[in-house]
């Protein structure tokens, strides 16, 4: 316990130092120009800042624990410092200032972005309860307690300064406070709140024509998107260094639309660009020896990166999809076992090729009313029909059986289930969200708590179907064999498989809403459900003509390979959410849709469901052949 508190807290004060002595660079960057003008003095109080803090950071950077670049941050520090000694130009000085910044970062990793995408309503609250009553309500630096402070507060509306400040850099004022100011310090909030305010803060300079038309070359202009493909990017950047790549009036526009919409660059293109850095940190972690954090980043670029836009890509190009999920599990399965760098990295660029393919699938040319309809059709056919099987083979059993009373059960089931449903759309879309290992956790325990009840109704309709004298049968038993803890029973069954199918069908239709075609999907889903609802009625009509020693053959037939399917699709599910080790199997094929994946855990959960129902069925047989 000891060891960790010591260690941990080594580890926090190397963060924070870190940290301050970035946020002094980006202070000099920014100030100096009001410190000199010219090659002369214009504020000797504000000349006597910078000096002081580039002497400060110089101190820091020697402080850092021992690397092989800091001797060179260390050198950048003093040409810093020579530079402010012999009042060099501003644009040289920010730019010694940013440099070193970058390099320090680079060399002493913090967390440069967010976990999540902030709010920025919530930014707008807490600006107004923390921030107007000195910087003003809009942020010009006039707020009621303005005149009161020795020094003025910044206003945040001044355009040129905002262009030199970064997200990242009001976000590190916020948590630190700024020294000799009456900025406290904003630690005490949650990080998310900090964030949040950050973003608020940066856009402040901005108005809303620019953000307008922000949004138009967003939306038309792949090229800028590919310059802010993620939320880190959007974070790190100022508007000047856009500037510099794109004019200053587009970096404007953009920034002003991008910071009061910071979830636009975590769409598609964002979601790819974040799966691709999250690998190449897992192979540089791994390189280094670091097999833990390189599981951890894999993990990572599965979950928060490519799991945000399978279903959409799963709409579009199934196989795809599917080669990719197969790919990056092959990936973290090298990494636990301990495999060669080299072969690592080969991996990584056949899924950077993959990712290509990727983006081309998901752009808004690839999209076609004909391929959203057939998308939002088969979706629901396909992760419809599983559990139709189950909820119909369930109804047509308790007919053959004459119990009726009990089949409100099943119906509140799967009815509970389509209503459960709607509510985690709903939280999904305007509370929370869902992460991707939320899903695969659902998906996971919900199809293996199925297959272990299939299993058991499977293994007992198959000895039901080895018996005579049916009706006698049920005369005498059924009344025992269906009591209301069996009922419940059949309604968590109905609940369980409906919802699972239709969690996933959720995440699938909420990727295709997106990209607009609202009616075509209704089209699809609509006709896919007609599709299910015939085949339905077959099923049961078909059910109803069967002899009930037959119907129960075929009953527990069906609920055996559903068992195995879904232990196969559970234990896989459980793999993606990092909970189940990865052992590929190269032999075995990828057949998704019937649960075969190549890996031995999924294989091995199969083969002991098949073990048990064999077992279960031989007994049967057993128990009739001695009868």
């Amino acid at each position: 316990m000891l060891f960790a508190l010591v260690f941990f807290g080594a580890a926090r004060a190397e963060t924070s130092d870190v940290e301050t002595t970035w946020r002094l660079l980006d202070y000099i960057a920014v100030d100096y120009a009001g410190a000199v003008s010219h090659g002369a003095v214009s504020s000797p109080s504000e000349y006597a800042e910078q000096n002081e803090f580039a002497a400060t950071v110089a101190l820091k950077l020697a402080a850092l624990p021992p690397k092989p670049e800091r001797q060179a941050l260390a050198t950048e520090a003093a040409r810093l410092q020579r530079a402010i000694a012999d009042k060099a130009d501003a644009e040289q000085v920010a730019g010694i200032a940013h440099g070193l910044a970058a390099a320090l970062l680079l060399a002493y990793p913090v967390s440069l972005a967010p976990n999540k995408v902030p709010d920025f309503a919530r930014g707008a609250t807490l600006f107004g309860q923390n921030c107007a009553v000195c910087h003003g309500a809009n942020g010009d630096g006039h707020g009621p307690n303005a005149d009161k402070l020795d020094k003025s507060p910044i206003a945040f509306t001044d355009a040129d300064r905002a262009r030199q400040r970064s997200v990242f850099a009001l976000y590190q004022v916020i948590t630190q406070g700024v020294d000799g100011t009456a900025m406290p310090s904003f630690d005490g909030l949650p990080t998310d709140d900090r964030w949040a305010l950050a973003l608020y803060v940066g856009h402040l300079a901005f108005l809303d024509p620019a953000a307008a038309e922000g949004e138009r070359l967003w939306k038309q202009d792949a090229s800028l998107r590919r310059l802010v493909p993620d939320l880190k990017t959007l974070i790190g950047t100022t508007p000047a260094a856009l500037a510099s790549k794109i004019g200053q009036d587009k970096a404007d526009a953009l920034m002003a639309y991008l910071r009061r919409h910071p979830d636009a660059v975590m769409q598609r293109a964002g979601y790819l660009s974040l799966v691709r850095s999250r690998l190449t940190e897992s192979l540089a972690a791994y390189r280094e020896g670091d097999r833990q954090r390189a599981a951890e980043l894999a993990l990572s670029a599965y979950l928060d990166g490519f799991e945000p836009i399978e279903p959409a890509l799963g709409a579009r190009n199934r196989a795809l999809m599917e080669r990719i999920e197969g790919a990056m599990g092959d990936y973290r399965a090298a990494i636990q076992s301990g495999g060669n760098a080299d072969a690592l990295a080969d991996r990584v660029q056949e899924l950077a090729d993959l990712f290509d393919d990727a983006e081309a699938s998901l752009s808004p040319d690839a999209e076609s009313g004909l391929s959203t309809f057939l998308g939002a059709a088969t979706i629901l056919l396909r992760e419809g029909l599983e559990a139709l099987l189950i909820v119909v083979a369930m109804i047509a059993f308790l007919r053959k059986a004459e119990r009726m009373e009990v089949m409100p059960y099943v119906h509140a089931g799967w009815v509970g289930a389509l209503v459960a449903g709607f509510l985690t759309w709903v939280v999904a879309t305007w509370v929370i969200g869902i992460s991707g290992a939320s899903r695969e956790l659902t998906e996971g325990f919900g199809s293996i708590f199925a297959a272990v009840v299939l299993l058991l109704v499977g293994i007992w309709m198959h000895g039901k179907a080895q018996a005579d004298q049916w009706q006698h049968y049920i005369r005498e038993n059924m009344a025992r064999a269906l009591s209301g803890g069996s009922a419940w029973l059949l309604f968590g069954l109905a609940f369980i498989v409906v919802y699972r199918e239709v969690f996933e069908t959720i995440l699938f239709y909420a990727a295709l809403w997106t990209q607009g075609n609202g009616g075509t999907i209704l089209a699809g889903a609509l006709s896919a459900c007609a599709v299910l609802a015939v085949i339905a009625w077959a099923m049961l009509r078909y059910c109803r003509r069967l002899p009930i020693g037959k119907f129960f053959t075929y009953s527990s037939w069906l609920m055996a390979v559903l068992t195995v399917v879904l232990a196969g699709k559970g234990i896989a599910a459980l793999q993606e959410a990092g909970i189940v080790s990865i052992a590929p199997l190269r032999l075995v094929p990828r057949i998704s849709l019937v649960g075969v994946f190549p890996t031995t855990q999924t294989v091995a959960a199969q083969v002991l469901m098949i073990a048990a129902l064999a077992i279960g069925f031989a007994l049967n047989r057993r128990k009739v052949a001695q009868d």
